[in-house]
């Protein structure tokens, strides 16, 4: 067996500052306990003389500008469920040490991942996201790669085998068990005082005394490290729908400032959608606003919802910070936003997309899904909208604007889905079969048109355009329609070129109506 053991030392302290603005993440930072004892610092605060231990007065008083926290055991769970998640997409077999280390037993894994050194490669990307600084070890036994992680290289340790195991655990202090760190200072002192520094120091005594002075606790934990007994896990399980919250540590009064957070729990999403080979196809992040009343006398409501529905499911977490920061950003609070929760049990389970050397034509369907899903998100989805034919032969009611399904870009075939392309002057159609070629018809009706038409003057017959004459290049092409809705048209379509060389759709009435003299009109343009 192989295991890789990961160590978070800064996990409460990155938990804690997840929940800040990026100003408030450079300052001295400390968390406290109950007892206003300082528990964590980081490297801003321990350069200004603040040291884990100390009274809160006492590091106020020495750094007057640190911000401080109530430590919070369950902040810092929920992060580490984050980490969970990320180690179970390179193995099933993940274990969790409370409260700031991970086991992964990864011998079967390495021949997909081509070895040990590629596989901690791309754990560590997976891991980079979350925001965590990590040390790894790895050892035969889990216990004893978990000890490494603490008494190993600042980085990284790694023992083959029992033998080289063996020398660098002899070589461990005896401080580093867990079972003499849940001890009281006075009993963890004992060791001390009695000249066991290292655990080749409490190997070679009795068992017997050891066991009647210390516990049987502490030979377990020797004998789990060095692989001189059994040492069953709880695999950790990945839940059936994703929930994970974040209190913020100041009230959010603005959108923007609600991103910090959400980025964090986003990458706790990517992680746990990562574990299973999944995609999200909607998620929800929950505003949990504070206590107050409206100048309306109206109560605030306890909570808000903002809804991302995907067009093609995904779990890059750019792409998914990107369509929330468009939506928070069009979206007004009701009141200051004290915690965030984000929702996900939406997914959906397929392969991870192939990566493209030259452009295909589900590369470029992709990009349109996305630019048609950033758009809804930034204007809202019934502001973006789409043309769609009509049956009707009247030009200005043969389409009609309708709102846009992004999901269709993604899901209908690349037969169905392919789209005309313009070869100077002529149109092509893909072809739906792979032998036949594609068939070639001249274009008749422009793109878009000029609404309403617009009347042109004339000079002996001849249609005029700015002053200028237009040729007539081809035509006429008769279009009667309409008598049924009172909206007669009886016209003549003609394509005319311009002075500058550009072509116009012009038409003639055929029949004079009450409302427009019969005579020339510019209906289009072509691009």
């Amino acid at each position: 067996m192989l295991w890789i053991a990961l160590h978070l030392p800064l996990l409460s302290l990155e938990s804690f500052a997840a929940t800040l603005p990026p100003e408030l993440r450079r300052m001295p930072l400390a968390l406290v306990q109950a007892q206003r004892v300082v528990t964590h610092v980081n490297a801003g605060a321990r350069a200004l003389g603040v040291k884990p231990g100390q009274r809160r007065n006492t590091a106020l008083g020495l750094a007057p500008q640190l911000v401080t926290a109530a430590a919070d055991p369950l902040r810092d769970a929920r992060a580490l469920q984050g980490v969970l998640h990320a180690c179970l997409a390179f193995t099933p077999a993940v274990s969790a040490m409370p409260p700031d280390r991970v086991l992964l037993e990864v011998q079967a894994s390495l021949r997909y991942f081509e070895g040990l050194e590629k596989l901690v490669q791309r754990l560590r990307a997976a891991l980079a996201p979350l925001g965590h600084r990590v040390r790894h070890a790895s050892a035969p036994t889990a216990q004893g790669a978990a000890l490494l992680t603490l008494h190993g290289p600042a980085s990284a340790a790694h023992c083959a085998d029992l033998h080289v195991l063996h020398k660098a655990l002899d070589a461990a202090p005896v401080h580093l068990l867990g079972t003499v760190r849940d001890r009281t200072r006075e009993q963890a002192g004992a060791l001390q005082g009695m000249g066991l520094h290292t655990l080749a120091d409490l190997r070679r005594l009795p068992r017997a005394g050891l066991a009647r002075r210390f516990g049987e606790a502490l030979l377990d934990e020797i004998d789990r490290a060095y692989g001189e007994r059994a040492d069953p896990r709880v695999w950790a399980a990945l839940p059936p729908a994703f929930e994970s919250r974040l209190e913020l540590f100041a009230r959010a009064d603005t959108s923007a400032q609600l991103l910090y957070g959400a980025e964090t729990l986003l990458a706790r999403l990517v992680a746990w959608l990562s574990a299973q080979h999944a995609f999200a196809r909607r998620f929800t992040l929950q505003l949990q606003h504070e206590a107050r009343r409206q100048r309306d006398d109206r109560a605030t409501p306890a909570a808000s919802a903002i809804e991302i529905v995907l067009a093609a499911p995904s779990r890059e977490l750019d792409h998914l910070l990107l369509l929330l920061r468009e939506r928070l950003d069009r979206t007004q609070l009701a009141a200051p936003v004290l915690d965030l929760s984000l929702h996900c049990d939406d997914i959906a389970r397929a392969p991870p997309p192939n990566g493209e050397l030259f452009a295909s034509a589900q590369g470029e369907r992709e990009g349109l899904t996305r630019l048609v899903e950033r758009l809804q998100a930034r204007l809202g989805r019934p502001r973006v909208r789409r043309l769609s034919r009509m049956q009707d032969h009247r030009p200005e009611r043969g389409s009609e604007s309708q709102e846009v399904d992004a999901a269709e870009f993604h899901t209908r075939p690349e037969a169905k889905c392919a789209a005309p392309v313009l070869h100077g002057g002529s149109i092509t159609h893909p072809s739906t079969h792979p032998s036949t070629h594609p068939t070639t018809h001249p274009i008749t009706r422009p793109v878009w048109l000029v609404e309403p038409a617009q009347p042109l003057s004339e000079r002996r017959d001849q249609p005029l355009l700015d002053g200028a004459p237009l040729q007539l290049l081809s035509g006429p092409e008769r279009i009667e329609a309409g008598w049924w809705d009172e909206g007669l048209a009886g016209r003549d379509y003609f394509i005319a070129q311009a002075a500058d060389a550009s072509l116009v759709w012009i038409y003639r009435l055929r029949l004079p109506s009450l409302d427009a003299a019969q005579g020339w009109y510019l209906h289009g343009r072509f691009a």
